[in-house]
């Protein structure tokens, strides 16, 4: 049986802000039945980790925050099968990833292929399933249509942008400064708009008047009403993140006047409740990555024990691209 390790871990005894992340050291036991332990290499930053320590997304406290990370399989628990040492896995949706060391479902593990580095796979995997579940399980992009990203030049739309474009689409993208929108066309966004311009109005002048089948806003609260007025009518308003805080409560009947438009709010957890629907995902992103469609863009880089400062940073959508943290 493995012994017991000591671990480095960002933990929170309440809700708050970054100043509520203490750098503390913990003793993991020897991974329990179909667990193993993992000794973690690169860690995602994900605007998830912000909803859980704010206490938007409830969760019981005190708590290890992060959700997403990469680490080498260094003990395996009784009952575990298909792993063995030294493999190198990823997970997401597994809160406790803000660590050196932890202990972990097996069943939860994604083998990496040798072709994508640790750090390419800490940054992309909850981002780039994020993107899988919104172009092909909730509503499939078609080639030659046209859609709209706001943060296009974020993490999720630093994948979404190149993905959407290696399937035929043509990219809007929505970012915040002229220095994002660059950017943002480098990861494939035909056209940019600025978020303090009007954005529908000039959705419409760049689809002749027709608006897009389909937005995809990350930003919520701020940006809800400008995403219903760029769809055209039966366009899709997916709407899967709250960085400007959660979106305000919208009648039916608003989305009637729109056009008979379709409103859904979807969490990735929901499309990986299953071992075959996790691999499912897992095999078109890696897929997708080797073909070029998806590159890994790490733009931040924080040690474990400055995670207040990655999440700080964030907030004040001071980053682009992905972040990750190193034990």
């Amino acid at each position: 049986m493995a012994a017991s390790s000591i671990a480095d871990v960002i933990r929170i005894d309440s809700y708050g802000g970054p100043e509520e992340m203490k750098f503390e050291k913990m003793e993991l036991g020897a991974p329990a039945v179909r667990q193993v332990r993992l000794r973690q290499t690169a860690i995602g930053v994900n605007f998830i980790d912000i909803y859980k320590r704010t206490g938007l997304y409830a969760s019981p406290t005190p708590a290890v925050l992060g959700e997403e990370a990469v680490g080498v399989v260094e003990a395996l628990g009784e009952g575990v099968t298909g792993l063995k040492l030294g493999d190198r896995v990823v997970y997401n949706g597994l809160q406790g990833g803000y660590a050196s060391r932890r202990n972990a479902p097996a069943e939860k593990m994604i083998l990496i292929p040798d072709y994508v580095k640790d750090e390419d796979a800490a940054a992309v995997f909850l981002k780039g399933l994020t993107v899988w579940m919104l172009i092909f399980e909730i509503r499939r992009i078609q080639p030659g249509e046209t859609i709209l990203v706001w943060a296009a030049a974020g993490g999720v739309g630093s994948i979404l942008a190149p993905w959407a474009n290696a399937l035929g689409a043509r990219v809007i993208g929505v970012v915040s400064t002229p220095e994002k929108a660059e950017l943002a066309k480098a990861y494939g966004c035909a056209e940019t708009i600025l978020s303090s311009e009007d954005v529908p109005t000039r959705v419409k002048e760049l689809t002749d008047g027709r608006g897009v089948p389909v937005v995809y806003d990350s930003v919520g609260k701020s940006s809800a009403e400008a995403s219903l007025k760029s769809l055209q009518p039966r366009g899709w308003f997916v709407t899967y993140g709250n960085a400007s805080g959660p979106v305000d409560p919208i009648a039916p009947m608003r989305l009637s006047q729109g056009g008979s438009l379709i409103m859904t709010r979807p969490t990735l957890f929901s499309y990986t409740r299953t071992r075959e629907e996790l691999e499912r995902g897992a095999a078109a992103l890696w897929g997708a990555m080797r073909s070029g469609a998806v590159k890994a863009d790490v733009r931040q880089r924080y040690a474990l024990k400055d995670a207040g400062e990655a999440h700080r940073a964030l907030e004040a959508r001071k980053t682009s691209g992905a972040t990750i943290l190193t034990p």
